[in-house]
Formats: C-alpha cells, structure tokens, sequence
C-alpha cells in the first residue's frame, strides 16, 4: 500500500448499491451484483438487474478468472497523476461469471497482452480505504 497515494480514486455515483463491491475488494474479494429474480450476474453495480429490471439483488463472490475481451495501450495520460505509469494496460475483462469489467492488466509485458489472455483477479491497496481491482496474466 502506497502511504501517499495521489492519483485521483473512483468515487460511487451512488454509494448505496456500490459500498459491497467495495468492501469485498478491501478484503481481496471480488464479488458481483446478482438478480435474484432471474439469476443474471452483472457489472457495474445498480439499483435494478439489467435484464428484468428487479430490485431484488444480492452479492455473490466472483471466482476472479476471465479473458482479456479488448485492450488499448495508453502512453500518454491527459492526467499527470498518471504519468508515470505510461505505458500501461486499459483493458475490458470478460469474467467467467459473464460479465465484462473494465480494469488494468498488469504484472505482463505489453506485448504479451492479447484478445483472449487467461486473466484473474489481483488486488491493489492503493490507500487505507480503497483497493482497486485489477487482472494479470492466470
């Protein structure tokens, strides 16, 4: 965990149907909003399934394995807090449980990053109060 951590962080749009999402990956988890209506999983967390449209939700833990569905290389940041990462991975993961996250592939030189690569779940603790997850090469 990096003590001065001064890139910018995610903030909830609604914190209400995204704090369980964050919670889990404080403690290395990575769990998912899954309808209890018609048992589809999905990705990014919100108040109702986007596929039948119920609020009857719950949280089931991701196996955190999936498949780099696509990616791009960034190599200049239009935010100098990032600067010193380029380059770097910006991927669209593909989880086994079927939904697709947006992530970093990290821990894999970029040439290696393909359509399709194996991938699972890391954990970043990047303050006291947030962990970001990421992917790197299963």
């Amino acid at each position: 965990m990096t003590s001065e951590y001064t890139k910018p962080l995610p903030v909830a749009a609604n914190a209400e149907f995204t704090q369980p999402f964050w919670d889990a990956a404080k403690r290395h988890k990575l769990v998912l909003p899954r309808c209890n209506g018609c048992s589809t999983t999905f990705f990014y967390p919100r108040e109702r399934c986007p596929k039948c449209l119920s609020a009857d939700l719950s949280w089931s833990e991701s196996g955190g394995v999936g498949r780099v569905y696509s990616f791009t290389v960034i190599e200049q940041s239009v935010n100098r807090a990032f600067m010193k990462d380029v380059p770097y991975i910006y991927a669209i993961i593909q989880l086994d449980e079927g939904p697709r996250m947006i992530s970093n592939v990290v821990d894999c030189p970029i040439a290696d990053v393909h359509v399709d690569m194996p991938v699972t779940a890391v954990f970043d603790d990047v303050t006291a109060d947030v962990t970001l997850v990421k992917f790197r090469p299963a």
